[in-house]
């Protein structure tokens, strides 16, 4: 692995922060779980246009629960210098009764409600209590996965061991772990691309399959109906991509892919829509890949925040900071947190 020039990296670290953070709070305001109209497209175009344009007056964009868990734990990794994940579901739950209107799922609010009842002395049970047992197998683990890739980023099996320990706090499901871990995945493969050569995307999910097919082989005994359902997915990404743009319209992404708080209908989504919109796509008019992809992933509807969060995490950490407007980041609330944490986040991994 070459060596990367640390302003780039530094412009790389600041991109995954500021594009999780951008996806969300662009993301949010169509969060209805409906497929969005034309219209609606047309809206979402305008908007983003209005917001790259000349600064205007108008209230902050507000993130959601999905950049408060970002951000607390980027906080909690920066501030112990390492995974203490006590200290991380601490902070969770003090965000969330702090500013309990984010839009948490119910779920995670009664993991939280348990967390805070045993005083944290046991932080796994109350998430493998969820869904009789089960636990939960949505995106909660995998959108706020983003500060684990960067803390990771010269070490790839201790992004698998982190990413298991800090998304167990509320997803003990080997489907919602394992979105989690691919998105840490994508995150991690676009950190060490150089965005000034031309990305080949075939290398980029062959590299994804070949990953998840060494983490979901010895899962095979979990009784899911699909062994290795990650795997299955990329796939299909890599088959929805081979298309060209002719052929990946967003019915049938949507019905391919899906676009729903399941972590495997919504990771696989967010890596398509950043290899996606490396080329133009119909209907989004920028020349920017960073907005376009994250447009486009607000443009297949469903869980919009989060999904958008994720391919801004992805594009951002690939582009780095340079292809993000200044413009759009003035009206995300917290943008300049954002972008400190993401500094601070290069200086531990450096030195780890």
């Amino acid at each position: 692995m070459a060596k990367m020039d640390l302003s780039l990296l530094k412009s790389k670290f600041r991109g995954t922060m500021l594009g999780a953070l951008i996806g969300d709070c662009t993301g949010s305001p169509y969060d209805s779980g409906d497929q969005l109209t034309s219209g609606m497209k047309l809206v979402l175009q305008k908007s983003f246009n209005k917001l790259e344009g000349p600064p205007f007056k108008a209230p902050v964009m507000q993130f959601t629960d999905d950049s408060a868990m970002t951000y607390s734990l980027a906080k909690s990794l920066v501030d112990q210098k390492e995974l203490d994940v006590v200290d991380v579901a601490k902070r969770f739950v003090k965000s969330y009764y702090q500013e309990p209107n984010r839009g948490y799922g119910m779920g995670v609010v009664t993991v939280f409600q348990k967390l805070r009842g045993n005083k944290f002395t046991d932080i796994v049970s109350p998430a493998k209590e969820q869904f009789n047992g089960q636990g939960s197998w949505g995106n909660g683990g995998a959108m706020r996965i983003a500060p684990i890739a960067l803390f990771s980023y010269q070490n790839y099996d201790k992004l698998l061991d982190t990413v298991r320990k800090v998304t167990q706090i509320t997803h003990t499901h080997k489907v919602g772990i394992d979105g989690a871990i691919l998105q840490a995945t994508a995150i991690y493969q676009s950190l060490h691309l150089n965005p000034n050569e031309e990305l080949n995307v075939t290398n980029f999910i062959d590299d994804l399959i070949h990953k998840m097919d060494q983490i979901e082989k010895d899962e095979e005994g979990l009784g899911l109906s699909e062994p290795q359902p990650y795997k299955v997915q990329l796939c299909m990404v890599k088959s929805l991509i081979s298309e060209g743009s002719e052929g990946s319209h967003d019915e049938k992404v949507i019905q391919k892919l899906g676009n729903s708080v399941a972590a495997l209908y919504s990771v696989p989504t967010a890596i398509f829509c950043f290899l996606r919109a490396q080329k133009p796509i119909t209907g989004i008019q920028t020349d920017n890949p960073f907005r376009r992809a994250v447009q486009y992933a607000i443009s297949l509807g469903g869980d919009t925040d989060t999904i958008g969060s994720m391919t801004g995490a992805i594009a951002g950490a690939y582009y780095g900071e340079e292809k993000i407007s200044s413009n759009l980041l003035q009206h995300c609330e917290a943008s300049e947190e954002f972008r400190i944490l993401g500094d601070k986040l290069l200086e531990l991994s450096i030195t780890q």
